[in-house]
């Protein structure tokens, strides 16, 4: 079994800690891990195998550094364009066929474990259990899927219909888009009603995690979407391994069809008129969330007495003072949040914008975002912090032709061989140590030293040492965009 994490997203719904260039499933939001981390946590124990990731070009330095932290290894498959869920996991399935292939194995091929990047399971030992109960049945050839048990008349998530039980597993019969308030709430009575009958009706949340065997699933996109087959299979036949990547087409993958795996593999395939159901669903009631907005993370969160959960996201501790306040989330950063005669807020403080929004209005935040977009602000791509594979720099201040940022670059790390046309860098090195190379010359900068890179000079930034190298660098000149630098060298696969 190998598991397959997509980690896509456009992290809108959770802004502003959530961004496109930082979206929730890099964020610690339930634990000290990370969703991404928590993700791949949850398999310990179910699969020996590396899992395969999906990710956008964008995001691949923070999914190998998060994989790092924890000892991990994986194969990351960069998806050029986001194509949605069906695409994703045919990429999956041409890896993990041909890898099959390579081996000579004359089992079954392997079962793929799809799952989502940014979800939160309380209960591992349910949701692996769950996983462990499908297994027998995807690997006779039957799809899989986990279906939440609802615990509310939810409208925001899909609704799986199902019947016939049989040794713990139900037969699929319709996956349904998300309903209203009403029929959502019929759901629940129907299954409340019908639960202890053997073989009754039971309404499931459609989770998003499904199991099936690549070869099977190639064989049905190629007969429910022979469009989306054909540009995967050429995406995958002209790959290329960079560092722990595995890079595809990109001109074949932009012609592929934009669907999710609901519409292109599961709906179709369970209107098939079949002696035997195609479909299975198990059961789960593993403390699972989507997290899909800021009420949802409130749901999920430890709560004081008066129903206040308290986020931290920055270094030290949260600083927060509530006064009759009540059923509200605060996250900060850095900076004291009070609040005096408040109830039902959401408050999310970051460097450099902060959302003060009603528990009942956080499904319209994708409405400012897009604001902000259309407006041509850059605080809904990215955070004032930017990670790169060798450490962060924080943007602590600008003005007119200059530019103050704070660097911290990884022990071993090395920035990029380096000039800027419209810029010089002034350097000073706060703790730590750096090797600094300043066109033909090589030098050791220490705490409290400093240095200077000219306009137009090649250089590198290099930390030698065992601890974080800490420094301020102050930008002057007519233009300080991050387009203006002509990488020479870069260990990091960054130089076109």
């Amino acid at each position: 079994m190998i598991p397959v994490i997509m980690a896509g997203g456009s992290g809108t719904r959770l802004w502003p800690l959530s961004r496109t260039a930082f979206p929730k499933q890099f964020l610690a939001l339930n634990s000290q891990l990370t969703l991404l981390q928590e993700t791949a946590a949850r398999l310990d124990g179910l699969s020996d195998a590396a899992p395969l990731i999906i990710c956008n070009e964008e995001h691949r330095f923070l999914v190998a550094e998060q994989l790092r932290q924890q000892g991990k290894t994986a194969s990351i498959i960069l998806e050029p364009v986001g194509r949605n869920t069906a695409p994703a996991i045919a990429l999956a399935a041409f890896q993990a066929v041909k890898e099959w292939q390579a081996k000579g194995s004359e089992q079954e091929a392997p079962v793929l474990l799809i799952l989502a990047a940014d979800h939160v399971i309380k209960n591992t030992v349910a949701f692996q259990a769950a996983v462990s109960q499908l297994l027998p049945a995807v690997q006779a050839g039957k799809v899989g899927t986990l279906g939440i048990v609802p615990t509310e008349a939810a409208t925001g998530y899909g609704y799986i219909r199902a019947d016939n039980e049989q040794n713990g597993l139900y037969a699929v019969e319709q996956f349904v888009e998300k309903p209203d308030a009403a029929t959502a709430q019929r759901y629940l009575d129907e299954g409340a009603a019908l639960s202890g009958e053997h073989g009754s009706r039971q309404w499931y949340w459609n989770s998003g995690m499904f199991m099936i065997r690549a070869d099977r699933y190639l064989e049905e996109l190629a007969r429910f979407s022979p469009a989306m087959f054909a540009a995967c299979e050429l995406a995958m036949a002209d790959t290329q391994q960079d560092l722990d990547f595995i890079r595809i087409n990109k001109e074949a993958f932009e012609q592929c069809p934009d669907d999710s795996i609901d519409y292109a593999i599961m709906e179709p395939l369970c209107a098939l008129e079949s002696a035997e159901p195609q479909v299975v669903v198990a059961p789960l009631d593993a403390g699972w969330s989507d997290v899909g907005s800021w009420s949802a993370l409130w749901e999920i969160a430890d709560k004081c007495e008066n129903g206040n959960a308290v986020l931290h996201s920055g270094a030290g501790e949260a600083k927060t003072i509530l006064k009759d306040t009540r059923n509200s989330l605060i996250s900060t950063q850095q900076r004291m949040i009070t609040t005096l005669g408040v109830d039902d807020l959401i408050i999310v403080d970051t460097l450099d914008a902060v959302l003060v929004a009603h528990k009942d209005k956080v499904q319209d935040i994708k409405s400012i975002v897009a604001q902000i977009k259309a407006q041509g602000g850059t605080e809904h791509h990215q955070h004032r912090e930017v990670y790169r594979p060798w450490g962060v720099y924080d943007s602590i201040d600008n003005g007119e032709r200059y530019q103050v940022k704070r660097i911290s670059v990884k022990p071993g790390a090395k920035l990029s061989v380096q000039m800027h046309h419209h810029r010089a860098e002034h350097w000073i090195v706060v703790s730590g140590t750096a090797s600094v190379t300043n066109g033909d010359e090589t030098y050791l900068v220490t705490e409290n030293e400093s240095t200077f890179i000219p306009i137009g000079q090649v250089h590198a930034l290099e930390n030698p040492g065992k601890v974080m190298l800490e420094m301020i660098e102050v930008q002057s000149g007519s233009y300080l965009g991050e387009d203006d630098i002509v990488r020479f060298e870069d260990r990091y696969g960054r130089v076109k």
